[in-house]
């Protein structure tokens, strides 16, 4: 037997009694094995407690990061468990409600198309299996690696009659569909660095595809904004008014305006229930596929700069390397207090500390330092935060070691070109 298929039958025997049981159990079952991945699962722990940190708007204390956290760990487990009950069950009108069905029922009714986008909030399967109870429906769904497991996803996402297509079929099936008065759903809170639009997402700069905005303008069709909220043993679905796009305006004035409006709403809407929406995922990433390795591509970046002059100007005059291979990313300086007056790269924020032990802060932002002192207590400290890989300078040359021809050393800008970056985008082999 296949590895792809026993992964499929082991995950179909454990939740099957999950079929069986009350949403009230699954929820309270789904809240215990949420904390316990909160502190097994380390890359996920610290990639939800940073992006919780990097959300400006929410300003939260070190406790409530931990608190959301959780809960969205919880919520993630509940929505796992949920999938054999929704899969068992041919009617859902009893857990999940739309509050305001009308706003989309008269325009169906009327033959219009509607576009409804919405985040990865509480629990979003149930968006569309909610919406093809009453319309005719598409959404796209990525597809994940174990296609038996996937094609099951699918049965379940389905069973009201509704059409789930792949991403790179979206703009094609999109344009059919709402021709025709079919809705399409679109979850749209993913990180797209390749997009050439960006949102201060929760005050914080976020890339995001604009392709909802611009099907709504090419098609006429309207976008209605859907907000999940969970609640005791069930759901509750609540949408915004239709956003008409303006055609007597361009089109990219329009795209603009829409995705402000659209992200606004689901801003807002995360705001109200923090721990229901998917800090897990990388909603703020800023580097694409072609320039750094995968291990270094992180939103987030600390550079700790050394007390001692002459290691200090040493560092100095390659501190623009480091801002060429991050030239979008979240950068932050501790400098110490004595190079106050020297001049720097442009970061986001500028930390300055008087005594290296100043250094250990209790800032959850950072996924990736760079430690350009000896002071050994920072790899541990911040480690234990949310710092993927705290990189020294030792690190960094063994690193760049294997890319380096015979005999050659290089300066710091070559090791980090040569550590980081991919060959042939900074650097090319000797």
């Amino acid at each position: 037997m296949d590895r792809e298929k026993l992964t499929y039958l082991l995950i179909r025997t454990l939740t099957y009694p999950f079929s069986w049981l009350p949403y009230s159990w699954i929820h309270c079952i789904g809240r215990m094995l949420g904390t316990v991945s909160f502190y097994c699962m380390r890359e996920y722990r610290k990639r939800a407690l940073s992006n919780l940190a990097l959300a400006n708007d929410l300003a939260l204390s070190s406790d409530e990061l931990i608190h959301y956290a959780k809960k969205s760990f919880q919520n993630l487990a509940i929505n796992c468990l949920e999938y054999p009950k929704l899969f068992r069950e041919n009617r859902l009108s009893h857990v999940i409600q739309c509050e305001n069905p009308e706003v989309a029922a008269s325009l169906y009714e009327k033959g219009q198309g509607i576009i409804f986008f919405c985040g990865h909030q509480s629990n979003w399967e149930v968006l569309f299996l909610d919406g093809t109870t009453r319309m005719k429906g598409i959404a796209i769904g990525k597809p994940i690696k174990n296609k038996r497991l996937y094609n099951w996803i699918v049965s379940i996402r389905q069973k009201n009659g509704g059409t789930i297509i792949s991403p790179r079929n979206a703009v094609r099936e999109g344009l059919r569909a709402l021709k025709r008065g079919v809705f399409m759903g679109i979850v749209g809170d993913q990180g797209m660095p390749d997009s050439g639009y960006s949102f201060p997402f929760l005050g914080r700069r976020a890339w995001t595809s604009t392709a909802p905005a611009l099907l709504s303008y090419k098609t006429q069709c309207p976008i209605i904004f859907a907000a999940t909220r969970r609640v005791k043993g069930g759901y509750r679905i609540h949408y915004s008014d239709p956003i008409w796009p303006d055609l007597t305006q361009s089109v990219d004035g329009e795209v603009v305006r829409i995705m402000n409006r659209l992200l606004t709403l689901l801003q807002e809407s995360i705001k109200d229930s923090p721990g229901e929406w998917l800090w897990q995922h990388n909603r703020w990433k800023q580097q694409t596929l072609q320039i750094l390795y995968k291990r270094f591509r992180q939103d987030c970046i600390c550079l700790i700069l050394p007390e001692d002059p002459e290691l200090f100007a040493s560092i100095q005059p390659h501190l623009p390397t480091l801002k060429q291979i991050y030239p979008r990313d979240f950068i932050f300086l501790l400098v110490p207090d004595r190079h106050r007056a020297a001049e720097l790269i442009e970061a986001d924020e500028v930390i300055y500390y008087k005594h290296l032990e100043e250094t250990l802060i209790s800032d959850y932002r950072f996924k990736l330092i760079f430690n350009f002192t000896s002071y050994r207590p920072i790899h541990k400290h911040y480690e234990k935060l949310s710092a993927f890989e705290v990189l020294d300078l030792p690190t960094l040359k063994s690193l760049a070691a294997p890319h380096m021809a015979q005999g050659q050393e290089g300066d710091l800008s070559d090791i980090l070109k040569r550590a980081l970056c991919r060959p042939g985008s900074l650097w090319r082999h000797p």
